[in-house]
């Protein structure tokens, strides 16, 4: 068995848990928003809370992640964490752009 450093440990997870979180955001945005079986006559402000947390819950994981790999100076997980800010950033300005 191959033992790590706690800190490497804590980016996997990080980045697992933020991976996870992007997805269940797309997921959610996607039933929600694109493919509904019928456009609802008003925004669902259950489902706008849902995303709001967990675009929180991301940012928050990034930018941990971000921080502790600077620290550490692991270069894998600095590209990974900031590539992953960057498209999470642009799927927020994306869907702000869609739905106003």
């Amino acid at each position: 068995m191959l033992i790590r450093s706690g800190k490497i440990q804590f980016l996997f997870w990080t980045a697992f848990f933020a991976v996870m979180l992007y997805i269940w955001i797309v997921a959610v945005g996607l039933q929600t928003f694109v493919l509904p079986d019928e456009k609802p006559m008003e925004l669902p402000q259950h489902v706008v809370l849902l995303m709001f947390v967990l675009y929180g819950l991301l940012a928050v994981a990034l930018v941990a992640g971000t921080i502790i790999s600077t620290m550490i100076n692991n270069r894998f997980y600095m590209k990974f964490f900031s590539i992953f800010m960057i498209s999470g950033l642009a799927t927020l300005l994306l869907t702000r752009s869609m739905f106003g």
